[in-house]
């Protein structure tokens, strides 16, 4: 902790709990000086106690706790304050090139003749292996154990590096495979809610916080803990130590009142909540809850509204401490004594929540009516995209018609046979259900509901298509253990829902092969096919690359699409299907009472499952206790043979003292993209496809095609991840008309080609690149490769009309420009092909938001001049970029440091 200086704001109190003393910097001390702040928002006082806290005089100033205080005035400010999370998190897809980069950077200090054990994180980090389990096997008995095996003879080389992390660094922990989805071991396990820290003597303790190299990390803000997802780049950046500035941001306040209505679920809430949102626009802003609705809301629907923050745009979504926190942290397992500190604390700050606290002030709020809520799907292709459940096949049937699947909707009704079954299949049918990810497998609710539903179903004498590929990955071992005691794992195996692994599955591309009698079928015929899954994300191209219609749902509506095998069908109305007596089946007639749910959780989700889950959470199971590594070195022993981890070239031929920037001359444009581009069209995610230039590397490596795995275990591999960026298989390169997938084309020459390879040419002639895009550019997951993928390719700038908030600074992080035009212009007003070089003055006076003149020659000689704003937004960013990224600038730090 930092010293108090003479005209430090920050009080350091004392906080007697159990008869042992805390230190803590107090908010009602700082108040005397600042003003009154008792309805500063709750998230913002989180804000403002790390800048007592951490107050220097330099980094951290009084100025900046005043800043936070003067929001009140207006609710909202254009100040930015500096940030240091208490704790790191990071799952193994974005976790392991975290790693490698720490390994390299390692090797980078030695280059600069510093100690390379200087490298190392300066806050806690938690790595959670859970993105890397794969649907392989599924509908079996043996699906668990398959899986895992196959998992670990897939990623042996990534588990051997991450073992080798987790004794070469201090304050780093790794969660084995096996445990559960990372969002979900934070919720149940790692979060504090109040998190303490030894100094001179003294234990502090402070809130707890965190920063998560996943987007999903707001789920945790259900917790009262503020959190939300950054770039890996930023991660690294703030585990050594760095504070990354951040604008004061907006809160938007979220009233809720009422009570969810019989048979509505907290799934159909959160899609309501993030449709609301998205309406509303809250990219960049902190969404805060607020109500008596709070009153009627568990802690696990919290966390299924906080998850979804990313798909509302919002950088958190905030729930206060308040009695449903303290009594979550007694079922989950939490020291009593802890739990006593968590609530003494956050009344001692005015942290606390209950019915007679005076709302905050709020930069704007809305307001939802619990019991106004109805059952809901979202898609085809956007979470926010909600459809009444009664909607959904009429939705579908319309998108057929328009094309928006990206396939003729001239024969809607065509059906065609499956080789070797004894079904056909048609547009609508659904061949993937799975009840997977964070948002749901955390909320035992939901997850009751679907056992539910299976067992009636099963009573019933119903069972899924046979086209339809099932699947459960719960999100944690405690879940298996309640769905046991209950019966209802039986249930669930019966009608096909076996567990096929604790993991991430089909949220994130891992669903697994179909059938190849299926894809056949899907492919010749240019069939929409559909997936329902229990997730948070369904963009175009990442549950599958066969399935053009992606449904999010709640886990019993997942297994009731596996029932019914189609979209087509309105489940309000139709019957599933038909029972064992002949009669049909209705989705009332096996839909479980709110109170049949309540009353089974009740029953069967006990304190000591957790106690015992996670007594001994980072052992893992035989497979990862018997990996052998090499500890005895403080650096890494690259492999040059190894497909899954290399040393990136972030570091080669670094000096302490960075070369001068200058103005970006003659560049080509490598991509002209429309609105809505996602980081999961830019960044590699999924399979990887034979026919694709990180295909042809793998295969020129010797690696069999059932042995590529997915770009996700790859991360760690730039070689594999630079050939994956912009190869996305439905993302459209305007200068291409009509193509579909990572194409580019290379001028003067024309040749058309992918992406990759139009980059590498360029690169060969040392021609610079630009990527122009439209609004809200870089929205999504996949960030840190995003950014890296982008920057490897030779891009120094990407020009569009809005950005979403972590890819831009992810490229800043990576020393690319990123600029945005001015209102009212866009590559369309300016009449943009691609074809022309584009020059950018100014950079080499670059400060922040500055305004940059951008050139644009046409082939014919003729000019358009105009003004872009540069996103670099703060002087901190300036110097990352100046340095040529963040960690760049970090290592330099470093270097110097005694």
């Amino acid at each position: 902790m930092r010293m108090i200086g003479q005209d430090s704001l920050k009080t350091a109190s004392t906080l007697t709990v159990d008869g042992k003393d805390y230190r803590y910097f107090s908010l009602p001390e700082a108040a005397k000086s600042i003003g009154d702040i008792s309805r500063l928002p709750y998230s913002l006082k989180v804000l403002l106690e790390n800048v007592l806290r951490f107050e220097d005089g330099r980094s951290y100033t009084v100025t900046d706790a005043k800043s936070i205080a003067e929001w009140l005035v207006e609710g909202k400010s254009s100040k930015e304050v500096p940030f240091r999370p208490a704790r790191i998190l990071m799952q193994d897809f974005t976790g392991v090139p975290g790693v490698v980069d720490l390994a390299a950077m390692r090797d980078g200090i030695i280059q600069l003749g510093s100690d390379p054990r200087k490298v190392n994180p300066l806050v806690p980090v938690d790595l959670v292996i859970d993105h890397s389990v794969m649907v392989d096997v599924s509908g079996t008995p043996d699906a668990l154990q398959k899986n895992v095996d196959i998992e670990f003879e897939r990623n042996g080389e990534r588990y051997e590096f991450l073992r080798w992390g987790q004794s070469a660094f201090s304050n780093f922990r790794v969660v084995p495979p096996g445990t559960g989805i990372c969002h979900q071991v934070n919720l149940e396990y790692l979060a504090q809610v109040a998190w303490t820290n030894t100094d001179a003597g003294d234990v502090y303790v402070y809130p707890d916080s965190c920063y998560g190299t996943d987007s999903h990390t707001t789920m945790v803000n259900g917790l009262g803990v503020l959190g939300w997802g950054v770039g890996g780049i930023e991660a690294e950046a703030a585990m050594l130590g760095q504070p990354i500035a951040m604008l004061i941001p907006d809160v938007i306040g979220f009233r809720l009142t009422g009570k969810l209505r019989e048979g509505v679920t907290a799934t159909d809430l959160v899609l309501t909540v993030t449709q609301m949102l998205r309406k509303k626009g809250v990219v960049g802003k902190f969404v805060e809850f607020f109500g008596p609705g709070l009153g009627e809301m568990a802690l696990a629907d919290r966390a299924t509204i906080a998850n979804m923050a990313p798909e509302y745009g919002a950088t958190c979504g905030f729930f206060p401490v308040d009695s449903v926190t303290i009594d979550y942290l007694h079922l989950s397992g939490r020291d009593e004594h802890r739990i006593r500190l968590v609530e003494s604390y956050a009344k001692a700050q005015g942290m606390w929540r209950d019915a007679t606290t005076p709302d905050p002030v709020f930069t704007d709020t809305l307001e939802l009516d619990l019991s106004t809520v109805e059952p809901s799907l979202a898609g085809p292709k956007r979470p926010q995209d909600r459809v009444l459940l009664s909607g959904v096949a009429q939705g579908f049937e319309k998108d057929l018609a328009a094309g928006v699947m990206g396939v003729p909707g001239d024969q809607p009704n065509l059906r065609v046979p499956v080789a070797g079954a004894n079904h056909d299949l048609g547009h609508g049918d659904v061949v993937i259900a799975a009840i997977t990810s964070c948002t749901n497998t955390s909320n035992p609710y939901v997850l009751v509901a679907a056992g539910l539903v299976a067992r009636k179903a099963r009573a019933k004498g119903l069972m899924p298509k046979p086209w339809v590929k099932t699947s459960l990955a719960p999100g944690s071992q405690v879940v298996t253990d309640y769905l046991n005691k209950s019966g209802l794992s039986q249930d669930l195996d019966a009608i096909g829902f076996q567990t096929v692994g604790y993991g991430c599955t089909t949220c994130i591309g891992n669903s697994g092969p179909l059938d190849d009698h299926i894809v056949d079928a899907v492919e010749a015929n240019k069939l929409v096919v559909s997936a329902v899954l229990s997730g948070n994300r369904n963009f175009e191209g990442r549950v599958h690359a066969n399935v053009r219609a992606n449904y999010l749902a709640s886990p019993p509506l997942v297994v009731a699409y596996a029932l019914a095998g189609t979209t087509r069908k309105d489940l309000t109305k139709e019957p599933i299907g038909t029972g064992s007596d002949g009669q049909p089946v209705f989705l009332k007639d096996i839909w479980p009472s709110t109170k049949e749910v309540q009353d089974t959780v009740h029953a069967v989700l006990t304190r000591q499952m957790f106690v015992e889950r996670y007594a001994d959470v980072f052992k893992g199971p035989a497979q990862w206790q018997a990996i052998n590594v090499a500890a005895d070195s403080d650096t890494y022993r690259w492999n040059s043979g190894s497909t899954y981890v290399q040393n990136p070239p972030y570091f080669e031929g670094m000096t302490m003292e960075p070369a001068p920037v200058s103005s970006i001359k003659g560049a080509r444009i490598m991509a002209v993209l429309g609105d809505s581009i996602t980081t999961d069209h830019i960044s590699p995610a999924g399979n990887i496809r034979k026919v694709s230039p990180a295909g042809e590397y793998l295969l020129e490596h010797q690696v069999r095609q059932n042995d590529f795995n997915s770009y996700g275990a790859r991360r760690g591999n730039h070689e594999v991840m630079m050939r994956g960026t912009f190869a996305n298989i439905r993302i459209k390169n305007e200068m291409l008309k009509g193509v579909e997938g990572g194409m580019s084309k290379h001028f003067p020459s024309g040749d058309v080609m992918p992406i990759y390879d139009v980059a590498m040419r360029y690169k060969n002639e040392g021609v610079p690149l630009v990527v122009v895009g439209g609004k809200e550019y870089g929205t999504g997951s996949s960030r840190d490769w995003a950014a890296k993928g982008t920057f490897l390719l030779g891009v120094k700038a990407v020009i569009t009309e809005s950005f979403e908030r972590i890819h831009r600074s992810n490229l800043v992080g990576m020393g690319v420009l990123p600029l945005v035009f001015k209102e009212g212009e866009s590559r369309q007003t300016l009449g943009l092909t691609g074809e022309e070089t584009v020059d950018i003055a100014g950079v080499e006076e670059l400060s922040p938001r500055m305004m940059m003149d951008v050139t644009f020659t046409r082939p014919d000689g003729s000019t358009v001049k105009t003004q872009c704003m540069c996103r670099v937004d703060t002087a901190d960013e300036v110097e990352y970029y100046k340095n040529g990224g963040i960690l760049n600038y970090v290592l330099r730090g470093m270097a110097k440091a005694a």
